[in-house]
């Protein structure tokens, strides 16, 4: 289905190469800011980084229904984006030689001779445009309650960044075109990935996320968690094969004594000394900062010449992949991860009487 949510109810529709891209946003309550300026920034964060991805860039100009004077009116909002830079050329001989690591040979199994396989068609990183925008509306919604959603790329290839930061000081990370948190880190990172493209590869990277002063309790357990709907959501995304919500499998490793995090008491606030947890207990909010960690497969379209097939004459092939398509996309996806982020906590709000 392309729809995800239940109180806020989201639906995708297009695909790379329609006239037309966009989604339905159902369920927000009247009267929540639209920030135009917002949607345009975020929009910005998702676009190619300069001398690195890919050549296709878009307009990205969102047509916006169901706002009067900058808010919502509780009606359906529809945000529509024209697609105006394609080469569906490209595509042709795809449609009987699948992409290794592309969503090309299950969806020809699956749908057929209609498949749309143009610039991947509705499995393409395009999609994730209308995904951006309805992000930047529903952190409208975020906004009075105190809520921040924020975001870095703390891996690149074998780039790694090791630090620890507040939520805070995320927004750094805006000002860089791969999204790291440094001037020195940055520059690794694009060292690592053009070393990528110049051999006609491509690598992976980690987006972290982290969202704050999320009521104590968010979350519908048994099964519409928190951390359970965060990852639904965020496995959504093109390119993403892993999530991981604080130390994640490292808690595997270690004694129980290590990886509670122990309660204090602090200004009569329940903290906890560390969030190895990553701010969900059963499912719920612990009071703690969210924290986890996206991980983005290598883009799997690449100039190197790999071993696939041919679906018409039912023989091995092999492939070199031409068009344009970026050498990584962790960077880009890092605003991605935190519009899905918003969305769910939109989500969870309404349904767990914490909104309104």
């Amino acid at each position: 289905m392309n729809t995800i949510g239940s109180a806020v109810r989201l639906t995708l529709f297009g695909a790379s190469h329609d006239s037309r891209i966009g989604c339905v946003i159902d369920g927000i309550p009247a009267g929540v800011l639209v920030d135009t300026n917002r949607i345009e920034a975020d929009l910005a964060l998702r676009k190619p980084a300069p001398g690195i991805g890919t050549p296709r860039v878009e307009a990205d100009a969102p047509e916006i229904s169901g706002v009067v004077n900058g808010h919502t009116t509780g009606a359906p909002l529809v945000i529509t984006f024209a697609n105006t830079n394609t080469k569906s050329s490209d595509y042709e001989e795809l449609r009987r030689i699948p992409r290794p690591g592309h969503a090309d040979y299950p969806a020809v199994c699956k749908y057929g001779v209609d498949h749309d396989i143009r610039g991947g068609g509705m499995f393409s990183g395009r999609m994730t445009t209308p995904l951006v925008a309805a992000g930047a509306v529903a952190r409208g919604m975020l906004d009075p309650l105190g809520i921040t959603v924020g975001s870095y790329v703390s891996r690149i290839g074998r780039v790694a960044d090791t630090a620890e930061y507040e939520p805070a000081t995320l927004a750094a990370s805006r000002t860089n075109p791969l999204r790291a948190m440094s001037e020195e880190l940055e520059a690794l990172m694009r060292e690592e990935i053009l070393a990528a493209k110049a051999d006609g590869d491509s690598v992976g990277g980690v987006v972290r996320c982290m969202a704050t002063n999320l009521p104590v309790g968010l979350g519908e357990p048994f099964f519409d968690t928190l951390d359970g709907e965060v990852a639904k959501a965020v496995f959504a995304i093109p390119g993403v094969k892993g999530v991981m919500f604080g130390s994640g499998f490292a808690a595997a490793a270690v004694r129980g004594s290590e990886n509670n995090d122990f309660y204090r008491m602090k200004d009569d606030v329940v903290q906890t000394l560390t969030n190895h947890a990553g701010g969900v207990l059963g499912g719920m909010a612990s009071g703690q900062t969210l924290d986890f960690s996206v991980a983005f497969k290598p883009t799997p379209s690449i100039a190197q010449t790999q071993q696939t097939v041919n679906l018409e004459e039912r023989s091995d092939a092999e492939l070199s992949v031409h068009g344009r398509h970026d050498p990584c996309i962790a960077n880009r996806g890092a605003i991605v991860v935190e519009a899905m982020t918003a969305l769910v906590i939109a989500d969870l709000l309404i349904r767990g009487g914490y909104y309104g």
